[in-house]
């Protein structure tokens, strides 16, 4: 029997992207759930270092990596090291993702590959190389973080919709793959949710922001996702597979 409120204690869980925002939530959810977490960013070490530094301070165990997911060897070099600190990987959280908004007339074919390379060859890369890891868990759980935009579309964001789009595609074909290996694939497909923004991942503030309401009639919290992919890589889920969650206050009703 688990302890109560420490349902993943023995765990380990890479989370990808968890400098900030939805990410970084999520890395502390899983760490107040029991796990131990790999905290992921391509460059900010200063950010990775205070969620580590965030989750030790409550006695949890962290480590903080830089690796840019669409590079199957950084990738496979942060399983690696997972491995050796951490001893064992249970959890993948596929977070990582850049949504910009561009015309398509002015979007070009590298900034098309980027987004991609990020969201659709680094989630593949980070299966890839957590593989061997995932399939020894004997509950291995793999949560990709999805968008509102892959399933209702949204302006100047060609890129960022077809990634998302693929991402649940992605979900639906590793749960068939991989369920002979006790591991679940779920996608959580958060809404509109008040993050910090800017800079040259994503707008101010995103065109479908000011187009959309939700039903509860405000936006959503990085805590709101954190809590659905705790529910998915945790023991009560384990007949949940394949699926598509959307956290999105009611603004889409899949």
């Amino acid at each position: 029997m688990e302890i109560e409120g420490r349902e993943l204690a023995g765990r380990v869980a890479i989370v990808t992207g968890a400098g900030r925002n939805i990410g970084r939530m999520i890395a502390l959810e899983l760490a107040a759930a029991g796990a131990a977490v790999l905290v992921n960013a391509r460059a900010n070490r200063a950010e990775v270092e205070a969620v580590v530094r965030e989750i030790e301070v409550v006695g949890g165990r962290a480590l903080a990596h830089l690796a840019d997911v669409a590079d199957a060897v950084a990738v496979q070099r942060m399983a690696d090291e997972a491995v050796a600190k951490l001893g064992r990987i249970d959890i993948l959280v596929n977070n990582a993702a850049v949504r910009r908004e561009t015309p398509l007339d002015a979007m070009t074919a590298g900034e098309w590959r980027e987004i991609l390379g990020i969201v659709l060859d680094g989630a593949f890369h980070c299966v890839k190389a957590c593989l061997p890891q995932l399939k020894r868990s004997g509950a291995g759980a793999i949560v990709n973080i999805g968008g509102l935009t892959g399933h209702t579309g949204a302006k100047d964001r060609a890129h960022v919709v077809t990634a998302k789009a693929g991402l649940a595609g992605f979900t639906k074909a590793l749960a068939h793959d991989l369920a002979e290996h006790a591991i679940t694939v779920n996608c959580v497909s958060p809404g509109m949710i008040d993050t910090k923004r800017g800079g040259s991942g994503a707008p101010g503030q995103p065109h479908h922001h000011q187009t959309r309401r939700t039903l509860l009639g405000r936006l959503g919290t990085p805590t709101d996702i954190a809590a659905a992919v705790r529910y998915l890589a945790g023991p009560q889920a384990r007949y949940v597979t394949g699926q598509t969650l959307h956290v999105n206050g009611g603004v889409y009703l899949g």
